[in-house]
């Protein structure tokens, strides 16, 4: 019969220790007991990026979004609530399709 601790997880260290019974087989997983010790703020790691991994400007056509504000501020914006349900089922089956 395997141990099984019921109650508010309590950490250890880094690592939890656990007993995992399957059937007859019992795993027991161990931690270390050392406490990992936070760098002081004078050392703390300074990143540097270069440029080729920043995203840039994002691509947004301003005259367009002023249109579709105006629009949408006098009422003019037509709102079809077709295409809109279309794009939502659309949206939800991309979601749920595997990569």
């Amino acid at each position: 019969m395997s141990s099984i601790e019921i109650g508010a997880p309590r950490p250890v260290s880094a690592v939890q220790v656990t007993t995992v019974g399957t059937g007859s087989k019992t795993v027991h997983a161990e931690a270390t007991t050392e406490t990992p010790k936070a760098p002081a703020p004078s050392a703390a790691a300074q990143v540097e990026t270069s440029d080729a991994v920043k995203a840039g400007a994002a691509p947004v056509d301003q005259e367009r979004v002023q249109t579709i504000r105006h629009a949408v501020e006098t009422g003019t914006y037509p709102v079809l609530p077709t295409k809109i349900a279309d794009a939502m089922i659309a949206a939800g089956m991309l979601l749920r399709s595997p990569k």
